[in-house]
Order: structure tokens, then C-alpha cells, then sequence
């Protein structure tokens, strides 16, 4: 069972409204969002990355689900796989520490385990923020709307290169081990966009997913991708990289954001996704981003 199926057959669990019939990454209760994630050794993380920045990127993963809603930091739950070396969780800890006070999200309370000695480390945090009158979700999208995204994108994937080995600049590895949620962004976004969710598997894959949960199709111009000067790769290696957590967001044609974004699509009636580069179309890679395989 993948990804896709596994989600698929929560949805035939008895669901509370907040659930959102499970198509969004968060919950809401009144005024309260919830979001969860979980980070896995070899998965979302190397072995190798400091555990400060492990601790950090935790923080981050949640806080950007919680930028989406355009939600203010309540506090968060941490569940804790104790790993065996006190050095290494006290590290995470701190990194943990630094991300929780500089988005003044405080520790509310959590459960601590012990792993298997030789098992991966795995990490779950659970976010609670406060969202404002207006929450956009990602089935929000309207044809004709266009598709925006802030920053830059690739970057992360890039890092992590750098991080298995590579050779890069230090910032592009600061943006795969310490991302920043953006959280201002989301602020002012919300009450004024359609819908908007979080790049963390890749916008393309991103992308699909609110265009299928808007009921609509998305087409996306590979040559108008914001890259930074400095990004290594292709357009498409950008779209396809996952771990960026900038903002991607449906608004209305004309529309003009309060924050620095792009508009690198729009939303049509229909299915699926299109990729064109100068106006001419271009073949969907065979990959669309990151997902949980089976």
C-alpha cells in the first residue's frame, strides 16, 4: 500500500470535520490549526546532517504547514525516539530549542521512546497555531486563477547534494538543513488568496496535488521558475526538488501579492498537469517530485 492508497483508506475511518476529509496537511478546531510530521533517518534526513539542524528542520516542517493557513505559532507536542547517545539528543535539542524560540512556538508537552539499538531515528512534532478569519486551503483554486510561488525554488535539493557530497555554496546547504517556514508571508497572503499550501515534495508534485484537490487542471511554464543565481541545475531539477517550504498559492488574474512570489502558472478546467517552456510544451519527467513509495 503507497502513500496515496494508505490516505485513501483513513478516509474510511469514522473523520471529525476538522479533518477536512483528510486533503489538506493540517486540521482545524474553531480557530485552532493542527499539523503533524514526522522525520525518519534516510528519509528526510542524513545520517551525517548535524542533529542541531535536525532539531531545527523539525520545527521548520511544521511551522511552514502552519504558514499556509496563515496561522500565528501556539505551541507544539514532541515525540522523541531517545537514540541511544545522549550527546546526539541533547544536540537536537538545542537546535530544536533555537527553531522554537525564534518562532515563538513553545514546548507544550510530548512522549519520549526508546528505539532498538540500530534502528533509524524518527522524530514527530505536532504544531498548533492560530489562524485568522480566512483560511485557505489547497481545494480552494478557481479556473482562471494563476499560480504564484515565493522565493525560490531548488534550492533545498541542491543542498542536499551538497550535503550527501557535492560542491556548492553553504547557503544552498543551509536551505536543505535549516529551512525558514514563511510564516510573515502567510500572514498576508491568507485572507487574500484562493488557495495555498507548502512546496515540501517539489512544486510540480505540489502543484498536482491542489490542482486535483481543486478539481481542476495546472500548467506550469518550466521558464518562469524563480532559480537563484546560483542553483546548479535545471528548471526542471528545481521543480522537482522537494524540502524548499516556500508558498504556493492560487489567486485571482491581476492579482498582485503583498510579499515577493511569481506567477509560473494558472488553473484550467480539466485534469492533470502541463508543463510548457517559452510557450511551447515540454514532456512531464518521470518523476514529479518526492513520495512515500510502497
Amino acid at each position: 500500500m503507497n502513500e496515496a492508497e494508505f490516505i485513501a483508506a483513513l478516509r474510511t475511518l469514522p473523520l471529525h470535520d476538522g479533518a477536512g476529509a483528510l486533503r489538506d496537511d493540517t486540521a482545524r478546531l474553531g480557530d485552532l490549526i493542527l499539523t503533524t510530521d514526522t522525520m525518519v533517518e534516510g528519509v528526510h534526513y542524513l545520517a551525517t546532517d548535524p542533529p542541531e539542524s535536525v532539531g531545527w528542520k523539525l520545527a521548520a516542517v511544521n511551522l511552514s504547514d502552519l504558514a499556509a493557513k496563515g496561522a500565528r505559532p501556539e505551541g507544539c507536542l514532541l515525540n522523541h525516539a531517545l537514540s541511544g547517545e545522549p550527546g546526539w539528543d541533547a544536540a537536537f535539542l538545542r537546535g530544536l530549542g533555537e527553531a522554537l524560540a525564534c518562532y515563538a512556538m513553545p514546548l507544550l508537552g510530548g512522549d519520549t521512546v526508546a528505539m532498538p539499538k540500530g534502528a533509524p531515528r524518527s522524530y514527530s512534532l505536532t504544531a498548533i497555531g492560530r489562524a485568522g478569519a480566512r483560511v485557505p486551503v489547497r481545494s480552494s483554486a478557481r479556473a482562471g486563477d494563476r499560480l504564484w510561488v515565493t522565493g525560490t525554488i531548488g534550492d533545498a535539493g541542491a543542498g542536499l547534494a551538497v550535503a550527501r557530497g557535492g560542491t556548492g555554496p553553504e547557503r544552498l546547504l543551509a536551505r536543505y538543513r535549516r529551512p525558514e517556514p514563511r510564516l510573515a508571508e502567510g500572514l498576508d497572503l491568507a485572507p487574500l488568496v484562493h488557495a495555498m499550501m507548502d512546496v515540501s515534495d517539489g512544486v510540480l508534485i505540489d502543484a498536482l496535488r491542489m490542482a486535483e484537490a481543486s478539481a481542476l487542471a495546472v500548467e506550469i511554464a518550466l521558464d518562469r521558475l524563480p532559480l537563484a543565481p546560483d542553483y546548479p541545475g535545471s528548471p526542471v531539477e528545481a521543480a522537482t526538488a522537494g524540502d524548499d517550504y516556500e508558498l504556493l498559492f492560487a489567486a485571482p488574474d491581476g492579482f498582485v501579492p503583498p510579499v515577493a512570489a511569481t506567477c509560473i502558472g494558472r488553473f484550467d478546467n480539466g485534469t492533470g498537469l502541463r508543463l510548457t517552456s517559452a510557450g511551447s510544451p515540454v514532456m512531464l519527467p518521470d518523476s514529479l517530485g518526492f513520495s512515500h513509495a510502497t
